[in-house]
């Protein structure tokens, strides 16, 4: 479900932790940028379930929790792993430059 458009710099690699996540928006479209290891990946940035921002969830083994219920989600695909949530979050291709992350959004 990855959503197409102009490449953007969302944000500098050293800004992300190398197991975490950053808050930002891009043509006015509320992202999650999420670092695990040598991957970057963004997603929309509310979970599905209850509106809450994935920027404050956990991240491991390809996934990003939501803090508030539990509900998880595959960083790769944007589809939920686990309950309460049911539908998926989109995904945004992503390509790193030396140090800058550039995330392609559609512009509103």
């Amino acid at each position: 479900m990855s959503e197409e458009g102009e490449f953007t710099r969302a944000c500098a690699l050293s800004d992300l932790p190398e197991q975490g996540t950053l808050a930002v928006e891009l043509h006015g479209t509320p992202l999650v940028v999420v670092r695990t290891g040598d991957e970057v990946f963004a997603l929309d940035e509310f979970c599905t379930h209850e509106e809450v921002s994935l920027a404050d969830g956990e991240v491991y083994d390809h996934t990003v929790e939501c803090w508030l219920h539990g509900s998880c989600f595959d960083l790769r695909t944007g589809k939920p792993t686990s309950p309460p949530a049911s539908r998926p979050l989109r995904t945004y291709q992503v390509r790193v430059e030396g140090n800058d992350v550039y995330v392609s959004v559609p512009a509103s």
